[in-house]
């Protein structure tokens, strides 16, 4: 399959970017981190997380994140709701897009949301139902798509099975995550390939962390497979507190870089998004996981 000439990047690095930081990032600091992105270009922000503070006390001033941010025409702000109080609670906030997450692994659905697979989809039926209603977009996300961490190596078909349950849910577009980041160019195109037997290639995403270094190279074989829409995240943010091993998302400038190579085009400025890796790594008090962000430092800054 040709290359897609653009593609949509959603910007992951406020929510599941931050979310597993060991301190509590300061409110200010996240509004900030989504209205430089948004100077950026990225016209895909995911911002918070209605989840409850208990489970992810990082994502627990959601509703100030809401209010506090500047909300740039155009520029879809998507937030995570696991529930009906989540997304009640977002609505609340003026939220328009949201986000459900399912998993490829029994054993990972039961440690991530309590519950199995089936179980939650059924759950997210509601939320979706509610979601078509009030016309928000709903974005769905598989978990652990090529590998568990507790169950090892996941079969194609199983993923493709719980796609095609979040399809047929109603959700817009659904993102197929490598969440420990175990994938390699092979694994990811088997497992797209079963994906799109089932569902349309135009309504999947790819979401790819880099613990073992392969997120880049995963990125481009999905775009091989002509997956338009990818998550990234700045500065190579991330981590999954429920994922043991987990490592950051591949970094939004590492992806921008490749892709302007590539004459691909994003709509985002390199030049900004280093220098917004640098601001927010600065605040976290390490450099960027992102190579791209380091080796243009001193062109950028």
């Amino acid at each position: 399959m040709a290359l897609p000439r653009k593609i949509t990047l959603w910007e992951a690095g406020p929510r599941d970017g931050l979310q597993n930081e060991p301190g509590v990032v300061p409110t200010e600091v996240k509004v900030e981190l989504i209205d430089r992105l948004a100077d950026c270009g990225l016209t895909h922000i995911e911002a918070t997380s209605f989840v409850s503070p208990k489970w992810v006390p990082q994502m627990g001033d959601h509703e100030a994140v809401m209010a506090q941010m500047k909300r740039r025409p155009g520029v879809i702000y998507q937030v995570l709701t696991p529930n009906m109080k989540g997304y009640e609670g977002a609505r609340a906030a003026g939220a328009e897009a949201i986000g459900i997450f399912a998993a490829a692994s029994e054993s990972f659905s039961k440690k991530n949301i309590n519950c199995s697979i089936d179980e939650s989809i059924e759950r997210f039926r509601p939320v979706v139902e509610a979601a078509k209603r009030d016309g928000v977009k709903v974005r769905g996300f598989v978990s652990v798509v090529v590998g568990c961490p507790f169950e090892g190596d996941i079969a194609p078909a199983q993923t493709a099975r719980v796609t095609r349950q979040l399809y047929d849910l109603g959700c817009d577009d659904i993102g197929l995550g490598d969440t420990i980041g175990v994938g390699t160019p092979g694994k990811v195109k088997a497992m797209i390939e079963a994906c799109a037997k089932l569902v349309p290639v135009e309504k999947l995403g790819g979401h790819f962390h880099d613990t073992y270094g392969q997120a880049l190279a995963n990125t481009l074989a999905a775009l091989e497979c002509g997956i338009a829409r990818h998550d990234a995240s700045v500065a190579g943010l991330g981590g999954c507190p429920y994922a043991p091993g987990a490592t950051g998302n591949v970094a939004t400038e590492d992806v921008v870089y490749m892709l302007d190579g590539m004459g691909i085009e994003t709509g985002v400025d390199l030049k900004k998004l280093v220098q917004t890796a640098w601001w927010i790594s600065d605040r976290l008090g390490r450099p960027p996981a992102s190579s791209v962000a380091r080796a243009l430092k001193s062109k950028c800054l």
